[in-house]
Formats: C-alpha cells, structure tokens, sequence
C-alpha cells in the first residue's frame, strides 16, 4: 500500500507543479508565454507522463475525484479512499510550496491568485458561482467517462494515458475562462494556501463538492450500466 500512496503523492506533485507552474511561471509572458492552450495542454501532459510513469503502481488517480468516482464505479476499494486522497493532497500542497519558493526569486514577484480556482470575482471570466458548480460537475463527470471507458477490459491496451491526458487537456480548453479550471480537489487545495488575500481559500469549498459530484456520479452511472470490468 505504501507504494500506491507515494505514487500518488509523486503523481499529483507533478501535475500541480508542471500545471499551474505553467501559469504562474511561463503564461506570465504575454507575447512570448504560453497562454490558455500551453496551459492546458501542461496539465494534460502531466496526467499523460505520470500514468505512464506510475499508473501501472496505484492506478494514476492523482486526483480525489478520480478515486471517489472510481470506488462509486466499484474500480476502486472504497477503504483505500482516505488514504488516497491524504497522499494526494499532501503532493498537492508540497508542489505548491515549491513553486511559491521558486517563483518568489524574482525580484518584484507577487503571488497574486497564484493560478488558484474561482468563481464570481475571481473567475477569469466573470462566471457565477452557479455556472462554475455546473461546469465543474459536469466537466468531471466527463472525465471519469473518460477514464473508466479507456481503462475497460475490451478499451484498446496501452493508449488509456494519452486518452485521458489529452480528455484533461480538452477539459482545460473549455474551463480555464470559467474557474481557472479544478476538476481536482488536491489541485484547488494546494495554490489556494498561497494565494493572495484568503479568497480561494473561501471558495475552495465548489472545488471539492463539485468534483466529487460529478465524479461520484459518473461512477454510479457506470456501474448501473453493468461496465464495471
């Protein structure tokens, strides 16, 4: 079990730190950065490698929605969650500190929102907290379909972390204007302990119900259609 645990851990570290290491580092040159679409396709690369680094280990989750939506699925031991979803946060939140530490050595530096999740005020767009819930929900929903179809036992072998490394990508395509796009809980907890003025911290609270949902009812969904293999 220690060996799935730190998986995640190291699984989740990178996809915070190469995700929204990409927006708070390279995106902050606005005619030589990244952008919207480098952005995503950061995140989608860092679920892509780390599947392939450490999927065949603890099954890639990176994730607590991915691991709630798939104990719902019956993919997944629902007594293994807690542990999980501990070690993935951890990874999280250590990635975020790291890439606070780096960031900050540049003179003038402010952490700003620290590519954190938002809704209203703080959504990139404008969005309400409503469609944020909505997109959020919906968006992970898709994603653990996403999953759960490309790591079924007739999905074709090999091909499930390009799948759903570029299924997050899309996902990031789409949501970044509305929330900065989460579908992650770890990945909403880790920034918002460093973003400026405490306001993430106070909407954290749509990124892990939303995910979950969304997650949670993907996985039920599934399992009602009898896909569970």
């Amino acid at each position: 079990m220690m060996k799935k645990l730190v998986a995640e851990f190291i699984g989740t570290f990178w996809l915070v730190f190469g995700g929204c290491g990409s927006a708070v580092i390279a995106a902050a040159f606005p005619d030589l950065g990244i952008g919207f679409i480098g952005v995503a396709f950061a995140f989608g690369l860092t679920v892509l490698t780390m599947a392939y680094a450490v999927g065949g280990i603890s099954g890639g989750h990176f994730n607590p929605a991915v691991s709630v939506g798939l104990a719902a699925a019956g993919r997944f031991p629902a007594s293994n969650l807690a542990g999980y979803i501990i070690a993935q946060v951890i990874g999280a939140i250590l990635a975020a500190a790291v890439l606070y530490l780096i960031a900050s050595g540049k003179a003038g530096w402010v952490p700003g929102g620290f590519a954190s999740n938002g809704y209203g005020e703080h959504s990139p767009g404008g969005y309400s907290m409503l469609s944020a819930f909505i997109a959020e929900a919906l968006l992970t929903f898709m994603f653990l379909w996403i999953i759960l179809g490309t790591t079924h036992g007739r999905a074709p072998v090999g091909f499930a972390p390009m799948a759903i490394g570029l299924g997050l990508t899309l996902i990031h395509l789409i949501s970044i204007p509305l929330t900065n796009t989460s579908v992650n809980p770890a990945r909403s907890t880790g920034p918002a302990l460093f973003a400026e003025g405490g306001w993430a911290l106070g909407q954290l609270w749509l990124f892990w119900v939303a995910p979950i949902v969304g997650a949670a009812i993907a996985g039920v969904a599934w399992k009602a259609l009898g896909e569970t293999d």
